[in-house]
């Protein structure tokens, strides 16, 4: 790509139909970030295969300095400047890993970088785009608003605008990690990845479409943000609510990426959010890896719809690794729970000395460890003289749970099990 056309694509990239982005332009791109983002492990889980009934190979891009395979685009991007361009600095729109991705290269390169953020964004979010060198502005309380106003910087102050993924150069960046997959497994049947405004899978169905038009393409959004999905298929979901994959929350797909998905991607899954969760703690528990909830998608996808997968190879992108360690911690703790291991019963008692006593005798004989006890007294339908007491516990599993509400039946006493989503 000319530099004449590669200014003209940073300036109007959703212009651009789905020839901007080649199997050449991607391997250019991958030559001209060579040597400056990590070229992350490519493996093959015998456990994950085991479990979804495919031959599961990972892409580490939790590995990037940043976490995130979004350094990619974006030094791609970064590097296509012109050098008065470089000099004025740039500026994006981003409360994620494209801010820190930017960020870091831009600052790497001596290309100062502007990130526009809501005025909601968590401030550890903050505090990471600034420790890689980026100026983060708050404004507005939504995305929309952040967006609206680094176009106004971006006028006001001759900034060069960067998309986060409706542009071609970002796409061409992004499909770098198609050409070192298949460089590792050439052979696999089958890309599934992640899906938010779909610079990724942009870039990735483009190397498997021109390398081998058989490899089947499918991308994974959260049910929560069907928007790629509905504009794909031609359908309407409500698109919005508080999602664990929050890298791949977008309202409004990409302009060049739903050109380039609606001609070499064959197919779009949306996972619930009990999926997600069971996704990032497998790959903690199994592959010893840390993934936020968007670089869970398309593991979530393959346990989801299992016969739809069976027996292919299957390559997926752990394309992010920030999420927070506090909701990493409910995330694992809710899975416990849903595999039966930690359980919430709730018992009703007679409010007399000893009651519980007899009660804390039957979890003993049934090796069940308490962890916590709650009492309530007053907000209570029972007469004044009862009381509902939750007991949370751990057990080996499941099984062992239920032989002790069992017992505790037996025994006439009223249990519930209080039941996760």
């Amino acid at each position: 790509m000319t530099s004449e056309n590669a200014s003209a694509a940073l300036k109007s990239p959703t212009e651009a139909g789905p020839d901007a982005l080649t199997l050449d332009t991607i391997r250019a791109a991958a030559a001209r970030i060579e040597g400056a983002v990590v070229k992350t492990p490519m493996m093959h889980s015998i456990t994950l295969s085991e479990i979804t009934g495919a031959e599961v190979w990972l892409k580490f891009e939790n590995l990037q300095f940043t976490a995130a395979y979004k350094e990619r685009g974006a030094l791609n991007a970064l590097l296509h400047l012109t050098e008065e361009q470089k000099k004025r600095g740039v500026i994006a729109a981003s409360a994620g890993n494209h801010s820190q991705g930017l960020s870091y290269h831009g600052t790497r390169l001596g290309v100062p970088v502007t990130i526009v953020m809501p005025k909601t964004t968590p401030t550890v979010k903050v505090m990471q785009t600034e420790s890689v060198g980026g100026n983060v502005v708050l404004e507005g309380e939504t995305f929309d608003e952040a967006a609206a106003h680094a176009r106004t910087l971006e006028k006001k102050l001759g900034l060069t605008f960067i998309h986060p993924f409706d542009d071609p150069l970002i796409a061409a960046g992004q499909g770098t990690v198609a050409l070192e997959m298949l460089e590792v497994k050439p052979d696999l049947d089958c890309l599934v990845t992640p899906i938010g405004g779909g610079g990724l899978i942009s870039g990735m169905a483009t190397v498997a479409k021109s390398t081998n038009p058989d490899i089947e393409v499918v991308g994974v959004q959260a049910a929560l943000f069907p928007s790629m999905f509905d504009k794909i298929k031609g359908e309407s979901h409500d698109c919005g609510g508080d999602t664990l994959a929050e890298g791949i929350a977008v309202k409004k797909p990409g302009k060049f990426t739903s050109k380039v998905i609606a001609e070499r991607v064959d197919d779009i899954l949306l996972v619930g959010e009990p999926a997600l969760e069971k996704a990032v703690s497998l790959l903690l528990q199994i592959e010893k890896t840390v993934v936020e909830g968007a670089g869970a998608a398309g593991l979530a996808a393959v346990l989801s719809n299992p016969e739809r997968f069976k027996g292919k190879t299957i390559g997926l992108v752990l394309c992010g690794g920030n999420i927070d360690t506090r909701l990493l911690a409910n995330v694992l703790l809710r899975d416990l729970a849903r595999q039966g291991r930690l359980a919430r019963l709730r018992v009703t008692l007679q409010d007399r000395p000893g009651a519980l006593f007899k009660v804390m005798s039957l979890f003993d004989q049934h090796n069940v460890n308490i962890i916590e006890i709650y009492h309530q007294r007053i907000f209570t339908t029972l007469p004044a003289k009862g009381l509902i007491t939750d007991i949370e516990c751990e057990a080996r599993d499941a099984d062992q749970v239920e032989r002790l509400v069992i017992a505790l039946r037996a025994k006439n006493y009223v249990v519930e099990m209080v039941e996760l989503n």
